[in-house]
């Protein structure tokens, strides 16, 4: 390392400055960089102008680094190496300088034709330790590669530029998934960095059939974004759509997935979600092995899944990696969507319009509990919701230690406070604690959202139109749920239209022995799960019928 004393020069400049143009298409970005149509300017043969190009163009950062050093066995030939600070790992770089330095002392490297003035020459004749290098020929992929982790090495007197991956800085390490509780299953969760979540779904699919497509989406951020499926399962037509419908964003940055998801929902207005998200591994691996697509996005442990349909969202990882009840816990699931959504509707229709409903006995201890309430069932209702959701929320946002106490205490005291004031009565205080427990019990916690704006509406129907209003509701939001797709599957597949091949895995889920098929909703190429051996005959000759139909 004896070189750095001969010409050590740091240079401080500043963070890349906007990429003037969007990257589309699903290559690699070391495929873009050398894409003479992206319009960047070629490098020039000037070692100094090249980086003043480039500093003028990072803007006198002090996080970009430059180090100047005179090479070769007579120091004759300057060369440059620039990175960016805390977008590498030092030691890379520093094994990258030092092998180089190295060979660069067993040969002379003045000639113009070989040597310095050529990289091909320089990667066949001095080869490099770091993996992933590339030669650069224009500024624009200069600029693309440092905002990537990459270390560059220019040369005097040489028109290319060595780019070699030295990706790393701080990340934060692989840990249990933090807002999808693991009951049984892989402790383990996705972190923000893009390659390692990749890399921790290939762990589980060790096939050559995984496919990883790459580009960069937003204008300013020049995020990574990256498709991921099994060639031979997802249906083509599938891939596609959803490789158009990423090609068509175009916004200036993305710092979450849920920037890509509301540009991919089908239905821009519709309240329930068409894209699902997960932070686990395990359960992206399951779906791409049912034909699905996965979306990983840098910066972010939440993988989009397409395409997404309702029962998905009632479905949990652990109904898998339990013993097969037959669909008791997801019917129970469902039980705990009707008592969420109608719960406090149905107590406002029967209380306000028909109380003939209501054996006498109970209707009489109603009444005694409403007298002296000021309030008509209604209002009565809207004070608690939205007292529950504000606790909701303000244990959400409070810190751990406290956010707990806050919705415990708080939901104890003014409910207490409440029916002691005669604001309330006990019961409504009944209902929307047994509202509020059954709307904890969804897997998802966006279909979760879904449910709750609904219920003010039915409740809003209950207190106009009494039952006749909620069953209007129930018909009109069915009719909803009907129209809805999601990239081209419909939204509550396998129901309607009604599989009964995938009735296995929906309100129920039978032993994974009996599962022999794939989800046919997604049309996958390879629907059989099981051998022709281990299926039963009946099955794989129905299955082959089908495909021949299709």
């Amino acid at each position: 390392m004896q070189h750095f004393t001969r010409s050590n020069k740091s240079m401080n400049r500043s963070p890349a400055s906007q990429q003037n143009s969007q990257q589309e298409g699903g290559n690699n970005p070391s495929d873009r960089s050398n894409n003479p149509s992206d319009g960047g300017k070629p490098l020039d043969s000037a070692l100094q102008n090249n980086l003043e190009a480039i500093k003028s163009q990072f803007g006198n950062s002090s996080d970009l680094i430059v180090r100047i050093i005179c090479a070769g066995p007579s120091a004759a030939v300057q060369c440059a190496f620039v990175y960016i600070g805390g977008l590498v790992d030092s030691q890379s770089v520093f094994r990258f300088i030092d092998s180089f330095l190295s060979d660069a002392d067993k040969h002379e490297l003045a000639d113009s034709h070989q040597g310095m003035g050529n990289m091909d020459w320089i990667l066949r004749h001095m080869p490099v330790t770091v993996g992933d290098i590339r030669v650069e020929s224009r500024l624009q992929s200069l600029y693309s590669s440092l905002l990537t982790g990459h270390t560059l090495l220019l040369i005097d007197r040489c028109r290319q530029a060595l780019s070699v991956n030295t990706s790393g800085g701080e990340y934060r390490s692989v840990s249990e998934p933090i807002a999808q509780t693991v009951v049984r299953g892989p402790q383990e969760g996705f972190t923000e960095s893009v390659h390692t979540n990749i890399a921790m779904i290939r762990r589980k699919i060790k096939s050559p059939n995984v496919r990883v497509e790459s580009r960069q989406v937003g204008r300013v951020t020049q995020t990574d974004v990256c498709l991921m499926y099994i060639h031979g399962i997802v249906n083509d037509e599938i891939l596609r759509r959803v490789r158009d419908r990423l090609g068509q964003i175009d916004i200036d940055g993305i710092l979450e997935s849920n920037y890509i998801e509301e540009f991919l929902q089908d239905s821009k207005y519709s309240v329930f979600p068409t894209v699902n998200n997960s932070e686990r591994p395990d359960v992206v691996a399951a779906a791409l092995l049912e034909g699905r697509v996965a979306i990983l996005i840098d910066g972010t442990p939440f993988v989009l899944i397409v395409p997404a349909v309702f029962t998905q969202f009632m479905q949990a990882a652990e109904d898998y990696y339990h013993r097969s009840d037959y669909g008791l816990i997801r019917i129970l699931r469902y039980i705990a969507l009707m008592i969420s959504l109608l719960a406090p509707s149905l107590y406002i229709a029967i209380t306000t319009f028909h109380q003939e409903m209501i054996p006498t006995t109970l209707l009489i201890s109603l009444a005694g509990q409403r007298e002296g309430i000021p309030f008509p069932a209604l209002i009565e209702a809207l004070m608690m919701e939205v007292t529950f959701e504000l606790l909701r929320e303000a244990g959400i946002r409070m810190p751990r230690a406290v956010g707990t106490s806050i919705s415990i205490v708080g939901a104890l005291v003014l409910g207490q406070a409440a029916v002691d004031a005669g604001l309330v009565s006990p019961a409504m205080v009944i209902i929307v604690s047994i509202t509020a427990i059954a709307g904890f019990i969804f897997p998802s916690f966006e279909l979760g959202i879904s449910v709750r704006v609904l219920r003010f509406v039915f409740m809003g129907l209950g207190a106009s139109f009494g039952i006749f209003g909620i069953i209007v509701g129930l018909v009109v939001l069915v009719l909803h749920l009907s129209h809805l797709s999601s990239f081209g599957v419909p939204y509550l597949s396998p129901v309607a239209p009604f599989r009964l091949s995938d009735q296995k895995d929906a309100i129920v889920r039978v032993p994974w022995w009996q599962m022999y098929t794939r989800p046919d909703a997604y049309h996958p190429q390879n629907q059989h799960r099981l051998s022709d051996e281990a299926a039963p005959a009946n099955e794989t000759k129905h299955n082959r019928g089908d495909q021949t139909q299709r």
